[in-house]
Parts: structure tokens; C-alpha cells; sequence
């Protein structure tokens, strides 16, 4: 049977803290007058931590191989994640370590790609993952061993702070790196949003350098010097966005009600599923490629919880344009709206998107222009977006090529003739190139000599790496989570069952006469979406052992959510449950018409009543 989600929810809206004058059309949005509650208990240890202390300073000097749970919440802020292995038994779990970095844009230099490798063959389980929010995360690292890594990390200008935690995380990029004036902007703000709102408190360089300063600042901090971060960011217009704390004038001592996302791109380009961020900015320029300012888009994000229909994925909306000069001060309003009127009761329900699900984007808008000072812009015309992965070869504007280089599910690591985590060291060393990961696991390389094409090719062929030509387009466009056997969250596999689902599903359409046809399909282990699936045509959500949820109708170019077509499908009824919806729409399609634009255009309803009538034409 297929079910459906609503997409309501009970309103969590508290008084203003400060900047709401009397009479303001804000208080009919905020009439719900303010009911003292008592603080959660994660908020209270966020009260409690002293500013992301304690108590993990204590605990990471015990002979323990683990961590508390307290300790854990906190050491999320600091870029790291408690694992164990689900799949060994026994009463003492295996405790260790997934480390995240902080890669704004996603740039990767080479003489960081060289200590993550060392690091990762020294203190972790040998390989890498790329991430979809285009920053790397190395599992396997043992308590031990923590501070040893993180420290080096630090030390050559690099950053796992605030990569985990209820902060802003990693700010994404388109990861095409054209030397043209629209995608250079786009990476120099995606820095400056990622160094306005970092953490402030000393308890990283307490911690992990034991107080000491960082041997070189963070690259990215360096590169923006010119627009006074700092200073602006501690700007106080009166209007209740700075509050009254020594040591974090964003955050306070209770930081954000939930995770915090911002994507930044230019019109055209939703490479990054710009739709899925808290925050979407797209960079706007005149006809002389001068900047005037960007679109900016409010309230998207991918959680949900299964049967809890208060929960739901969401697309952003768009909230207006925002000029150059305010910008800073218009990103500082939103995050001020949603750090003081987020639901910091029901974490489930904590994330921005509900908040302005809530409002309204009208009434949004109204809250976030009490605390800007300004009136937001009508949102300004652009073209319309693409999708594009920008794997294979491009020339990069300045007389120098970059190269996309396909990775299944972010998984950097040698096994067997495939040795892709040696072919990125040698590359490392032999060229010495920059990399950029990719908000779809994929990897970079930019500022390539012409003449070193040829050497490029011939190492990743040495190392059985697969030219692009040869990559299954349905591969190509896949995601997944790592789910089972590290992640606490997984109901079901996910990263290592989607090799085998994608032969399956190749194998249905070259059946079914649909050779050619590309669809984006995407799969987590759990509802959480960390793969992002609610955007892709087709997706599988795990929602227990051997068990997907079945979605369909997201956009082929990412603007819309997908939605749940069925609520469990046992792993062995895949060819059952896709093959009369390919039939239908080999039948229906439009001319060109995209499956996930099929989907959404037909609708459930008209897909299950072909279903019931659909006889098998293959053998």
C-alpha cells in the first residue's frame, strides 16, 4: 500500500528576546505568550559545558576506551562521533572514533590530503570517505589517538570544529572550480559564512593543543581578512541579534536548537542541492560580472523520524534578495530567528525548516527583517538550474584544466586492484594538486598543467581506477549513507547493498528498453537523510531489517522533495515494485520527460491504479 505524509505540526513559537517594538505586525506571528518549561536535559549540559568543556576534558585522560554520553554531546561540537562495530557482539563494545573536518567549499589542499592519508593509515582504519556535505571523515580512530589527530589537523590550517554539533556546519559550494567572476564569489562567501559563524570559545585549542596557539590559522580565515569577519560578526545593531555573552555573541552558552546548514551557488547551478540548506545563497552579478548582491532561501533540511508525521523533509523556499553590503548582517538576522524561536523542547522538531514550515515564508521573512533592521528584496529572476556532477574533464578558465574523478559513495581506500586512496597520494606528490570534494562523494583535482593530462590518466589506470566513460550512469548519480556496521542510527545497509540494487535496477531498465534512461536514486540506512533521498526521483529509506521505504517524484535537477510511494518493501520485491512504475511510464511519458518529473507529474493515486492492473511482461 501506498501512504502518506501531512506536513504539519504544532506551533513552538517563543517571545522574542529583544527588538519587537509594540504594535509590530511580528505579534500577531508571535502571540503565543512565553511558557517557562523545563530546559531539556541536552540543553542544560550545553548550559553546563562551560562553553563545550566539560565533562569530555575530564574524560578523554581515563583508562576507558569510551566516552559518556554527556561527553559524547559535547565532543560532537569538537568534529567527532563515539562509534562501535554493530556487527561484533559481545558485552564490551568496541568503542572508536569518526572524525569529521571542516572544509568550507570544500577545498582541500595537498599537504592536508598527505596528513589525512599518514593519519588515517596511522590512527584510523586505513581509508577515507568523502562526505555529501564535501568534506572528508576518517572512522576508526581510537580514544587514544584523538587528540594526536585532531592536533595535527589544527596545526597545518585545517579545522574539524563545528563539523558536528548544534552549529553551523560545513558550508557548500558548487565544487566546479571556473576562474569566472560568479564561481569565485561563490567560494570566497561560502568562506566568509563559514568564519562569521564559527564558534568562539577557547575549548578547542584547550583541549587539543593544551592551550597552545594553532601553529598556522585556518586557511580559509586567512583568505577572507579583507572583510573584517570578526568585527562584523560582533556588531550590535540593538536589534537583539548579538546577545549578552563573553564568550559567543551568536551562540550564546546554549548554541543552536539544532544543526545549521548554508549553500552557497551561482544562478543555474544546483550541483550541491543548494534546496536541502537551512540557509541557499546564490550569488547575483551584473551584466559585467560586478557583484550586486543574492537570492537567498530559507527553511530546507532532510530529517524525519519514520511514523512520526509532525517530521518531514523540505524543499527551501525562496525569502528574496539580499544586497552585497548586508549580507552578513541578513545571515546573522536568520540564525538569530532561529537560535531564539527554534523549538528547543522537541528536538525532533528543532531544525530552521520547522520554524518557517510554522510562520510561513511570509511571516519568516516579518521575523528575520525584526532582527535585520532592513526590508528583504523581491527574490530576483535567474536562469533556470541544471544538475551537472562536473566529473571528467573541463577547462577551468584560466588556461588550466580540472578533473572529476568518480568515487562510489565516497569510499577512499585500496582493496584488492582498486586502489584509489594510493593513485590520490601519488597524485598528491607527483603534482602537488588542490583538491575540492563534491557534494555527491566525488573528488577534484584543480589547476592542472595541460601537459600532465596524459600522467593524470595513466595513474588512475595503474591504481584500476575506472575512466569515466566506463561508470554506469545510474552509479554515477547514486548516493548513500555508511549505515551498518558503524553508525548508531542505521536500521538497514545502505552503502554496502547499493552496488547490487543499482546492477538490479540497471538490469530491469536494459530490460525493460530504458537503456539509455537516467535516473538519480539515492539510498540511507535510516530516516535521518543523510544522503539526501527525499530530493532524488528514486529512493530507498531504510526502515528496518532488510526493509525499505520506497520514494519517488524528487526533481531531476533537485528542487523539489520526492514522495513516499511505499512503506516497506522487502529487499528481494525490488524488481516487483519498479517494474510495472518503469512500465507505466515507458506508457505515459511525456517527450523527454524525466522519471522523477513522471512521478511527480502522475501522482501516487494514478501509479497504484496501474499497479493493480499490470501483468508482468517479463520472463
Amino acid at each position: 500500500m501506498a501512504f502518506t505524509t501531512t506536513t504539519t505540526s504544532s506551533t513552538f513559537i517563543a517571545t522574542r528576546r529583544s527588538g519587537i517594538s509594540n504594535g509590530s505586525s511580528l505579534n500577531m506571528v508571535l502571540e503565543k505568550p512565553l511558557v517557562k518549561k523545563k530546559i531539556s536535559k541536552l540543553e542544560t549540559l550545553k548550559i553546563s559545558s562551560d562553553n563545550l568543556r566539560h565533562p569530555l576534558k575530564e574524560e578523554l585522560y581515563t583508562e576507558e576506551i569510551g566516552i559518556s554520553k554527556d561527553a559524547y554531546q559535547i565532543l560532537k561540537y569538537h568534529g567527532s562521533y563515539q562509534q562501535s562495530n554493530r556487527e561484533i557482539r559481545g558485552k564490551v563494545k568496541d568503542y572508536q572514533f569518526m572524525l569529521r573536518l571542516k572544509q568550507p567549499a570544500g577545498e582541500l589542499p595537498p599537504d592536508l590530503y598527505r596528513l589525512l592519508d599518514d593519519l588515517s593509515a596511522k590512527h584510523g582504519q586505513g581509508d577515507l570517505r568523502a562526505t555529501t556535505r564535501q568534506c572528508f571523515q576518517m572512522h576508526g580512530i581510537l580514544k587514544g589517538g584523538l587528540k594526536t589527530v585532531i592536533s595535527s589537523i589544527m596545526n597545518i590550517g585545517s579545522s574539524t570544529v563545528g563539523a558536528c554539533g548544534d552549529v553551523n556546519r560545513n558550508v557548500m559550494t558548487t565544487p566546479a572550480p571556473f576562474k569566472t567572476p560568479e564561481y569565485e564569489y561563490a567560494r570566497e562567501y561560502s568562506k566568509v559564512f563559514a568564519h562569521l559563524f564559527r564558534p568562539m570559545t577557547p575549548a578547542f585549542t584547550e583541549i587539543w593543543l593544551d592551550g597552545e596557539k594553532v601553529a598556522t590559522a585556518e586557511v580559509w580565515g586567512k583568505e577572507v581578512e579583507k572583510f573584517n569577519v570578526d568585527e562584523v560578526m560582533k556588531y550590535d545593531s540593538g536589534r537583539g541579534i548579538i546577545l549578552d555573552h563573553p564568550v559567543e555573541p551568536l551562540y550564546g552558552d546554549r548554541y543552536l536548537p539544532r544543526k545549521f546548514k548554508i549553500g552557497v551557488t551561482v544562478p543555474g547551478d544546483n550541483s550541491l542541492d543548494v534546496y536541502t540548506n537551512d540557509i541557499g545563497v546564490v550569488v547575483i552579478t551584473n551584466d559585467a560580472g560586478e557583484l550586486e548582491g543574492f537570492n537567498v532561501m530559507v527553511g530546507g533540511g532532510m530529517g524525519r523520524t519514520h511514523n512520526k508525521e509532525t517530521t518531514f523533509a523540505r524543499a527551501a523556499d525562496h525569502m528574496g534578495f539580499v544586497p552585497k553590503e548586508d549580507i552578513m548582517e541578513c545571515l546573522k538576522a536568520i540564525l538569530a530567528a532561529q537560535r531564539d524561536h527554534g523549538n528547543r523542547d522537541v528536538r525532533a522538531n528543532a531544525r530552521m525548516k520547522y520554524l518557517v514550515h510554522t510562520l510561513g515564508i511570509d511571516n519568516f521573512r516579518t521575523l528575520v527583517e525584526s532582527y535585520f533592521g532592513k526590508k528583504i528584496q523581491p527574490w530576483r529572476e535567474m536562469k533556470e538550474w541544471k544538475y551537472n556532477d562536473w566529473m571528467g574533464w573541463w577547462e577551468q578558465g584560466d588556461g588550466k584544466l580540472f578533473y572529476g574523478l568518480h568515487v562510489d559513495n565516497g569510499r577512499v581506500k585500496d582493496e584488492g586492484t582498486f586502489r584509489l586512496k594510493t593513485a590520490l597520494r601519488v597524485i598528491a606528490d607527483r603534482y602537488n594538486l588542490p583538491m575540492i570534494l563534491s557534494p555527491t562523494q566525488s573528488i577534484i583535482f584543480k589547476d592542472i598543467e595541460p601537459k600532465d593530462k596524459e600522467g593524470i590518466e595513466a595513474v588512475l589506470a595503474e591504481h584500476g581506477i575506472k575512466p569515466l566513460e566506463e561508470v554506469d550512469p545510474l552509479n554515477r548519480l547514486a548516493m548513500a549513507c555508511p549505515a551498518l556496521p558503524l553508525c548508531g542510527l542505521a536500521q538497514t545497509e545502505a552503502e554496502r547493498i547499493i552496488p547490487s540494487y543499482l546492477e538490479r535496477v540497471r538490469a530491469l531498465l536494459n530490460k525493460m528498453n530504458l537503456a539509455d534512461e537516467e535516473i538519480l536514486i539515492r539510498m540511507t540506512g535510516c530516516p535521518n537523510g543523510c544522503a539526501r533521498p527525499y530530493m532524488a526521483e528514486l529512493a530507498f529509506v531504510g526502515d528496518g531489517p532488510k526493509s525499505y521505504q520506497v520514494w519517488l517524484g524528487g526533481s531531476p535537477v533537485l528542487t523539489r522533495t520526492a514522495w513516499p510511494f511505499k512503506a516497506k518493501m522487502d529487499v528481494d520485491d525490488l524488481e516487483a515494485t519498479l517494474e510495472p512504475i518503469l512500465a507505466m511510464f515507458v506508457a505515459q511519458r511525456q517527450e523527454y520527460e524525466a522519471f522523477g518529473d513522471f512521478c511527480h507529474r502522475v501522482g501516487a493515486e494514478t501509479i497504484e491504479r496501474y499497479m493493480e492492473s499490470y501483468n508482468s511482461v517479463l520472463a
